[in-house]
């Protein structure tokens, strides 16, 4: 059991922790949730291994397990008189990257984005992601449908893309034109 148990964690614990990411924890909160829903796993490792769908089942205990700290920890803001200092930007081209895919995602509903990150981030297919959340496979379609729709028209998506004109660009062609 342990050796079975063993290899399974390692190979789902890069995905589990950026799955944890993309549902709107911080890496280090992502970390913890994705090593407590291996506990679970561990400790129910029969029911787990026997189960039709092994993937399916695992991100629904991660699932839970965001949930359930999101239940317990405050969320608010933390006022400061100060900013916190700008890095360099070329080594900030990553983290904005990222920051900007976190902020779209967190512009959606949770339902919205947990169908988002189950289906395209996980790889889950439109009946397993159904399965995980206990929805019909038709509101994971009609989910994801104005979750793409939301995310393409989002500014700090836009900013990522080099072959979108950005405003500036557009302001420029126009004046030359004019």
């Amino acid at each position: 059991m342990d050796h079975d148990f063993d290899d399974y964690a390692r190979e789902a614990w890069p995905t589990l922790v950026r799955a944890a990411v993309f549902l709107g924890c911080g890496l280090h909160e992502a970390e913890d949730l994705a090593q407590t829903t291996l506990v679970r796993c561990y400790t129910s490792w029969p029911k787990v291994a026997a189960a039709d769908n092994r993937t399916a089942y695992v991100y629904r205990m991660l699932l839970n397990v965001v949930r359930d700290s999101r239940r317990r920890r405050w969320r608010g803001e933390h006022p400061t008189d100060r900013l916190p200092e700008r890095g360099e930007s070329d080594r900030t081209a990553g983290v904005d990257t990222a920051d900007a895919v976190h902020r779209a995602m967190a512009g959606l509903s949770k339902p919205n984005r947990d169908v988002v990150v189950l289906r395209y981030f996980v790889g889950l297919t439109e009946h397993e992601t159904a399965e995980v959340l206990r929805i019909p496979a038709g509101t994971v379609k009609s989910r994801l449908s104005r979750s793409l729709a939301r995310l393409a028209a989002d500014d700090h998506l836009r900013d990522l893309d080099p072959a979108a004109p950005s405003d500036l660009t557009r302001d420029a062609s126009e004046e030359t034109t004019s």
